[in-house]
């Protein structure tokens, strides 16, 4: 299944000039609200209790089987009809692994055997629930594993994210990984490249980032766990069951509670190591439409339906699920509050979150905060193309003001800094257009008013939509698109190598020193190619996996980029607390075209910096700046230019520097 292709199909949706009203058709009768949280299997040694919901069903009944796929079919039992729409069923006795899936008898006819949405464990391919003891599922050590401390006052800029695929990390011979392609991969310790460099775990380690984002790692459906011996790949953005662990990263897809126990394994090492984990979650659709568990149990409730048959598509994957509706929204709450409590996990990115009602949105923050207050959680602001609802209640980027501590990701900063996102040979600031200058301050603010950003200038946004630091996500590259080497090598084919380097270069230093949350692809470090393929969704290792080498290659760019994080981390004054500090404290130089330069200057933090200069120069000519007074020091540049002379400061073409004053 191919996600919305070159990421988005529409990158930066404000408001929609129309919007659909609700369905008069049966879709829109009102179903009863279950409140209990016992939804799905609840297991015991001496018995399992297994409630569904599926209000409109006149049988339900259970197929008992032996294995996950194929086998023998052992009994079939009905539910027994009970309150606010949910069936339940006793199963006595120990039924640890036996396989089940659940079937609906709706107008009539027998729907599709299906597992239930609220499955946690489920078979090869997650065509049907395992029965699992999950305290059997715990590795050692886990009932001591704590998240690393990241922030001191749960301040979300304190984060430095790093997007991995799990595969990539590791299916490259250069990797040094055992485990390829799996969740024990990363976990593996003290792994080299042909060169002796660390990489995988040590490596995300050494770099310094505080979060690692993993693309979805939920059961998805595009790959044939059974058939793992062929070069299968896949992002994962096609949800077949949200609940437990995808198969095909697992060193044996049949039995669920290896998945869960080697997932749980990666997440503890990451911890460990002082890494939190992040994982991708995908609620705005699901893998099938009419033939998904979610329709064959309760039809055209858990997705938004034009008309009785045909199912609204804001995410360009087949349909849209509707999380104003209850019974989704209790989904979606409860979905991500079992990943936090049994898998530990420490931060959710939702895919197209645009899709989803502010509301919704919201009671998922602040459930999730109640558990883990430092939990990160951010989305795209954006739909590939119109959801079936009022915009002015969905959670587009515009619309972060009224998100209580989710953050969006800033196309603004990403095209600014590189060019337009789906034009290959469209150029930003960092390969010679200055006439993006105010989108990239306007990112260097993360976002907010800011009385020296003319938005009229902008890009994309002509008014301000963040109102606090850290509601915007800063990125140049993610999965999506061109890598950011390969943008520059598309929109600057005619610069040298060296030239494409620094502009690399330039690009991260902009990205890591910008107020609000910094975001890294994996490998971007040291200039990670996908060899110009744009959209590798579905694209074999060839094309996908991270070459370790390349830190051999560009050990100088890995290092730079390996200070700046540090850098960073060590100067609150990149992490401002408030809009009102950011306003205050930060101000732009009067500079030639092509050249941003900022200050930053110290007033309540406790920094050993007074001051700090930031100064980007993105043509390739060199530019002179008058510096403030004071004495300044070039704490870390890309260039060799790097001296202060009688307040002057000869900036180099397609340089990155940062000066200051202790």
């Amino acid at each position: 299944m191919k996600k919305y292709s070159i990421a988005l199909l529409i990158t930066c949706i404000y408001t929609f000039s129309c919007f659909a009203q609700e369905s008069t058709t049966k879709v829109s009768v009102t179903y009863p609200v279950y409140s209990g949280k016992d939804l799905g299997c609840v297991y015991t040694k001496t018995r399992t209790v297994i409630r569904v919901y599926a209000p409109t069903a006149e049988e339900l009944k259970i197929n008992l089987y032996d294995k996950g796929n194929g086998g023998n079919l052992i009994k079939e039992v009905p539910f027994q009809k009970d309150i606010n729409g949910t069936w339940t069923v006793e199963l006595s006795g120990e039924n640890r692994g036996v396989f089940y899936t659940v079937q609906a008898k709706i107008n009539g006819k027998w729907h599709n055997e299906v597992t239930d949405p609220y499955a946690k464990a489920v078979g090869v391919n997650g065509n049907r629930v395992q029965i699992v003891d999950f305290s059997q599922t715990n590795p050692n050590g886990w009932e001591k594993d704590k998240s690393p401390v990241y922030t001191t006052d749960n301040s979300a800029q304190d984060a430095i994210i790093y997007e991995l695929h799990l595969r990539d990390a590791s299916m490259h011979q250069s990797s040094g990984i055992k485990q390829k392609g799996k969740y024990l991969g990363l976990t593996e310790l003290n792994t080299k490249n042909n060169h002796s460099q660390s990489t995988g775990l040590q490596h995300i380690k050494e770099l310094g980032v505080t979060h690692v984002h993993l693309l979805p790692i939920f059961d998805f459906n595009s790959i044939d766990e059974t058939q793992l011996n062929l070069a299968v790949y896949n992002w994962g953005y096609d949800p077949k069951n949200y609940n437990t662990p995808e198969g095909s990263y697992s060193t044996n897809p049949y039995d669920a509670s290896i998945r869960i126990r080697e997932f749980k394994s990666l997440v503890l090492a990451m911890h460990k190591a002082g890494l939190r984990v992040v994982i991708d979650v995908v609620y705005n659709h699901t893998a099938q439409s009419e033939a998904s568990n979610f329709n064959q149990l309760v039809p055209g409730y858990y997705h938004r339906m034009k008309n009785e048959i045909a199912f609204a598509d804001a995410s360009a994957c087949g349909n849209e699920t509707a999380s104003e509706k209850p019974m989704m929204r209790k989904f979606m709450i409860e979905s991500l509050v079992n990943w936090v409590r049994e898998y530990h996990v420490d931060g959710f990115r939702f895919d197209l979150m645009a899709i989803h009602d502010i509301e919704t949105m919201n009671q998922i923050s602040a459930a999730l905060k109640e558990i883990k207050p430092d939990i990160l959680i951010y989305g795209e602001g954006w739909a590939a193309s119109a959801p079936y609802m009022d915009p002015n209640k969905m959670a587009f980027k515009s619309s972060v003001s009224r998100l209580n501590n989710i953050a969006v990701f800033s196309d603004d900063i990403r095209d600014g800094i590189k060019g337009y996102v789906f034009d290959e040979k469209a150029k930003g600031f960092i390969n010679g257009n200055p006439a993006l200058t105010e989108t990239v301050k306007f990112g260097i603010v993360g976002a907010l008013a800011h009385p020296q950003v003319n938005m009229a200038k902008a890009f994309y946004a002509k008014v301000p939509y963040a109102d606090k630091p850290g509601q915007v996500i800063n990125y140049v590259d993610c999965h999506d698109n061109l890598t950011l080497w390969d943008k520059i090598g598309k929109s600057a084919e005619d610069a040298s190598y060296a030239d494409k380097v620094r502009m690399q270069e330039m690009a991260l230093g902009l990205v890591i020193t910008s107020q609000g949350i910094p975001f890294l692809l994996a490998g971007s470090e040291f200039l990670r190619s996908k060899h110009g393929v744009e959209n590798s969704f579905d694209k074999p290792d060839s094309i996908n996996a991270i070459d370790w080498n390349l830190k051999f290659t560009n050990n100088k760019t890995y290092q730079y980029i390996q200070e700046l994080i540090r850098i960073r981390k060590s100067h609150l004054l990149f992490r401002l607390r408030t809009s009102e500090a950011i306003t205050e404290q930060l101000s732009f130089l009067k500079t030639p075209e092509g050249l941003i330069a900022y200050i930053l200057e110290r007033k309540e933090e406790k920094d050993n910096w007074k001051k700090i200069m930031v100064v980007c120069n993105g043509l390739n000519n060199n530019q002179q700046l008058t510096l403030p007074a004071g004495e300044w020091e070039i704490a870390l540049s890309n260039s060799n230019m790097k001296s202060v002379t009688n307040g002057l400061f000869k900036v180099a073409g397609l340089s990155f520097t940062i000066l200051c004053q202790n």
